[in-house]
């Protein structure tokens, strides 16, 4: 079984993603963010790294979803490779941070990876604002993140919500996460739990 939990910057994701696997026993996959080359460049200078970044991104998520399915395990992951071509490319090109040439070039290299992939059995959608993600941001101090534009935030939620109102690729859950906390309140957890397990049974 393979659930993927998506959602902005600051959402919450990998925190969630880590209570599940606990509590489930579930192998959790994480985004490549620590050991990722062109983070730090990319905050300093959108434009000049943006399409090294997507392409690091695509490259490192085809992987995993190729590890996932081999395994026969189950498995929760944070973040999918349809947010990165979905969102983040094209929220690059649009604010004029990636090049057509280059936007092209990642949208044909998606397409061929996406006929071979299969959709996650379960998608978590954590739904936040940009006030709540903005805070959770500054409390986790990456510094790399400092220099996130509010903008380009926004222009990401907006984009969130339109793919997830189209998309049809798997069971859906969607989790308001600007008036719970998964981490400190266990009956906030729990709900979640519930919500999940609720869909789980309808997959088997």
């Amino acid at each position: 079984m393979h659930i993927a939990i998506a959602g902005n910057i600051g959402s919450g994701k990998t925190t969630l993603t880590e209570l599940l696997a606990k509590q489930y026993g579930w192998e959790a996959h994480f985004e490549d963010v620590d050991e990722n080359p062109y983070l730090n460049d990319f905050y300093d200078n959108m434009q000049r790294w943006s399409f090294n970044l997507q392409i690091y991104f695509l490259k490192s998520r085809f992987t995993q979803i190729m590890d996932i399915r081999k395994s026969g395990r189950n498995i929760i992951q944070d973040r999918t490779i349809y947010e990165d071509a979905q969102i983040f490319a094209p929220n690059l090109f649009d604010m004029g941070l990636m090049s057509e040439r280059d936007f092209n070039n990642y949208s044909k290299l998606f397409k061929l990876m996406g006929s071979m992939i299969q959709a996650p059995d379960l998608l978590i959608y954590l739904r936040s604002s940009v006030p709540t993600l903005v805070d959770q941001i500054q409390k986790r101090g990456r510094e790399y993140e400092e220099t996130i534009r509010l903008d380009y935030l926004k222009n990401l939620n907006n984009r969130y919500e339109n793919w997830i109102k189209e998309y049809n690729s798997g069971k859906l859950l969607i989790v308001d996460a600007d008036n719970i906390d998964f981490l400190k309140n266990p009956n906030d957890l729990n709900a979640i739990m519930d919500q999940v397990e609720a869909q789980i049974h309808g997959l088997f």
